[in-house]
């Protein structure tokens, strides 16, 4: 019988089934043999040991269609990241960060900005309109209003969608809203630091609706970007490539070069500040681990 594993706990796997059913398999010790790590989201075949218990084994993991490590996740059509107005303040540098960690892994994201009641119609306009050009769907909610929760629902129809965002930002709540027999906790926002106590402890795919799937992963706090070539970094600042090759010179790094258009739309507020000050940092991070690497090959 084929399924889709929904949780992975202590090595047990959940496996929603074509019967709809979700039955408790252990891996064969072959995945683990192979080095074959099975991923929540991953269609698998299984052999049912006990159906009144609706117990099983993992047979067999089926092609995967995607596969992200960040969250480790795989078969996704989409990615929404949720972060907050106000209440912590947005770290964009984070957000930029999962950016292009999507952009690299070629999954579509869906930008949802929290606590739309608490902040501006102004401050609102303004950070949705940063991330629209950056080819990305960008929405706004409020748990607390009951704002904007319809429309993210139709987002999620008959797609498996990740759901991830710091701690702190109304995800669990968003989760609660939109499937409630998650039963997710809501963490309150310690006022001393500022952010939410992490909430949810594992990594868990809800069936929400007639394939229709939500993968909520826990809240993080950092994150690295993929190891890559720092040449390649402009590719996946989405605002950026529609001015490749407009640059005095080729393969323009946009930081140092004269005749740089990017630097140019930069001046004339074409290009906002804070994503390119945080892909000149994401940048020279790059470069330090290229040195760092270099320095270790030639030891």
């Amino acid at each position: 019988m084929q399924g889709k594993i929904i949780k992975g706990i202590a090595g047990f796997y959940y496996v929603w089934c074509e019967d709809d059913n979700l039955y408790e398999c252990k891996a064969k010790g072959i995945f683990r043999k192979n080095g074959v790590k099975p991923f929540v989201g991953d269609n698998v075949e299984i052999s049912v040991l006990n159906e009144d218990r609706h117990l099983g084994n993992m047979e067999k993991i089926l092609p995967r269609k995607n596969e992200l490590v960040r969250p480790a996740v795989a078969n996704v059509d989409q990615a929404m990241i949720i972060f907050a107005m106000a209440e912590p303040t947005p770290n964009l540098n984070l957000l930029d960060r999962f950016l292009v960690m999507m952009e690299w892994q070629n999954v579509e994201t869906i930008i949802c900005f929290s606590k739309q009641d608490i902040v501006s119609e102004t401050e609102e306009k303004r950070l949705q309109a940063v991330y629209e050009k950056c080819a990305n769907r960008v929405y706004s909610f409020s748990n607390t209003e009951n704002t904007g929760l319809e429309q993210i629902k139709d987002m999620l129809a008959g797609k498996t969608t990740v759901l991830a965002g710091p701690s702190g930002v109304g995800k669990s709540s968003l989760v609660n809203r939109i499937y409630p027999q998650a039963e997710t906790e809501t963490g309150e926002i310690s006022g001393k630091i500022g952010r939410g106590k992490h909430t949810t402890r594992h990594s868990e795919l809800f069936h929400i609706g007639r394939d229709s799937f939500l993968f909520d992963t826990p809240g993080f706090s950092s994150l690295r970007v993929p190891e890559m070539p720092k040449e390649e970094l402009r590719h996946y600042f989405t605002e950026f490539v529609p001015y490749e090759g407009q640059c005095r010179y080729l393969g323009c790094s946009h930081i140092h070069e004269p005749g740089c258009m990017i630097k140019e739309k930069l001046s004339k507020g074409e290009i906002c500040q804070s994503r390119y000050d945080n892909y000149i940092q994401i940048f020279q991070e790059l470069a330090e681990a290229e040195g760092r690497k270099n320095r270790r090959n030639k030891r």
